[in-house]
């Protein structure tokens, strides 16, 4: 029998994208358009680096030494963060554990691949908003407008829920729950669900809104003005215009960067001040691992100033250090 011809970087491109990830592992919409910028980028950096067309790479050029120079290149030309990096490195790596296994004669090349660890970075606390800060960005948009109506109850919902922006802005009225109990299904990351329930107010402005427009169920609850889905930009801009008539009351909001994600933080740290238990604060975040919500306790300055006075320090007398020899003396001094 006669060997079997080695897969070009061309056909396992393909095959990677419509057989493992959507086919084989279903992934979302959203992971495969990442995915899909993430080697876009690295092919126009094989383009000028190496003078080929994308159907013109062999699995050969994307050896250890060029993928590190385009990381480099993500972090020195294009001046992405290392959280970016590694996102895309890992859709270079998801790639090459495919070519391990599909490709036995490229085993080495991808091991080697996957040997460049992803970088290390700093996790900066988590930021938030007061609840009076809060309050008044909810009750800044005009409520004489359609647009002010549908900000409010937006807002209002996002606060509620803790929603990420694709998972609020992706909302349609059959998620939507409010006899006898209200609650609103939410579509997470790797199309996990979770019903998270609505708060009395929440609901009656819900309410209203969905009488005063009334739509069809599988239309978006919070549409643009031609009626379809808004967008992240969209979101992200009418909460700015938001949170410059809440800055009014609280002018430091006008020099804090105020984005939807903070919102989620901030309803998450409002939660566990209020002692709402850090396993259902997860799962009301649909976070997959707690660990991921120990960062609000370790951001909560007054949960620690309490612990520390509900544990007093020992009291003993101040003892004062005396070098006792030159090499003492000296390192001192520095």
């Amino acid at each position: 029998m006669s060997a079997s011809v080695p897969q070009g970087f061309p056909v396992l491109l393909q095959r990677f994208f419509l057989q493992r990830l959507m086919q084989q592992q279903y992934v979302t919409a959203r992971t495969v358009t990442a995915y899909r910028d993430s080697f876009r980028l690295l092919l126009g950096f094989a383009h000028r680096q190496l003078g080929k067309q994308p159907s013109n790479i062999l699995l050969e050029d994307l050896n250890p030494t060029f993928i590190l120079a385009f990381l480099r290149h993500l972090e020195v030309d294009r001046h992405n963060c290392a959280r970016s990096r590694n996102a895309r490195f890992a859709a270079i790596r998801s790639f090459m554990e495919y070519v391990s296994f599909e490709e036995p004669t490229a085993l080495a090349l991808a091991q080697s691949v996957l040997a460049i660890p992803m970088k290390r970075f700093e996790q900066p606390l988590i930021g938030f908003l007061s609840r009076e800060q809060i309050e008044a960005i909810l009750a800044a948009p005009d409520a004489n407008t359609w647009t002010g109506q549908r900000d409010r109850v937006m807002l209002t919902t996002l606060y509620n829920t803790g929603a990420r922006v694709s998972e609020l802005v992706g909302m349609r009225i059959s998620d939507l729950t409010l006899e006898p109990t209200a609650w609103v299904r939410i579509r997470g990351k790797g199309r996990k669900e979770r019903p998270v329930p609505l708060w009395t107010d929440t609901a009656k402005e819900l309410r209203r809104w969905l009488r005063q427009y009334p739509r069809t169920p599988e239309q978006p609850l919070f549409p643009n003005r031609s009626g379809a889905h808004l967008t992240r930009i969209g979101l992200t801009e009418r909460l700015k215009l938001a949170v410059q008539g809440a800055a009014q009351r609280f002018p430091e909001l006008a020099k804090q960067r105020v984005f939807p994600h903070l919102v989620r933080h901030s309803v998450a740290m409002h939660m566990l001040q209020s002692g709402v238990d850090i396993t259902v604060i997860a799962l009301w975040l649909g976070h997959e691992s707690p660990v991921t919500t120990h960062r609000y306790v370790e951001a909560d300055l007054e949960m620690k100033d309490r612990a520390l006075k509900l544990l007093q320090g020992p009291i003993c007398a101040p003892v004062r250090y005396r070098p006792k020899d030159d090499v003492l003396r000296f390192l001192q001094s520095l």
